[in-house]
């Protein structure tokens, strides 16, 4: 999906004057990835349909607040359904399993075994990682997600999740090592 920037103007103008065409026409050009983004921190289909719901009425109530300075339209979108997720998913109290983080020097991963984890994904491995997924905090996942799945950048991730890209750099790192203790941990 390629939305220009020409064609984004166009669309908010259209949903600041509350076109239902231009409401339409926003649903089809993110309706998908929001869904598919909402789908990977929501494990329910239901509730993922819900939050996916509130994610837009929420967009057409707000978009008047959107500052093409600050983001893309998609990226503000994504920041939407990434709230909308972790709120619901603080509501429901959805139990994870927790790993810490600052684990002993013998249970210590290094980078580069982090790197021959993720750099060589085969069919057994993607399985893995999605099981390990589960396992992490809804913020923690989606901060997976969003770099690995929906290839967004450090930049925009710290948009979406209202923090220095500095921040978003070290935490990605953390759970990178702890997606490899978890999958160490399924393997055995």
């Amino acid at each position: 999906m390629t939305v220009s920037i020409n064609n984004d103007r166009n669309l908010i103008e259209g949903l600041l004057q509350q076109s239902q065409r231009a409401q339409q026409q926003l649903l089809s050009n993110y309706g998908s990835y929001v869904f598919a983004q909402v789908a990977r921190l929501i494990p329910s289909q239901a509730d993922a349909e819900e939050v996916y719901q509130d994610v837009f009425v929420r967009v057409f109530s707000h978009i008047s607040m959107f500052d093409p300075q600050r983001s893309s339209l998609k990226t503000w979108i994504s920041r939407i359904a990434y709230n909308e997720s972790i709120s619901f998913l603080r509501q429901r109290s959805l139990p994870v399993v927790s790993f810490d983080d600052h684990e002993s020097e013998a249970c210590a991963i290094s980078e580069q075994e982090v790197d021959e984890t993720f750099g060589r994904p085969n069919a057994d491995t993607v399985q893995l990682i999605r099981s390990a997924l589960r396992h992490l905090a809804p913020d923690e996942r989606a901060i997976i997600t969003m770099f690995y799945y929906e290839e967004m950048s450090i930049k925009d991730i710290a948009f979406v999740t209202e923090s220095l890209p500095t921040t978003v750099a070290s935490r990605l790192s953390r759970i990178r090592k702890k997606l490899c203790r978890i999958i160490k941990m399924l393997q055995s």
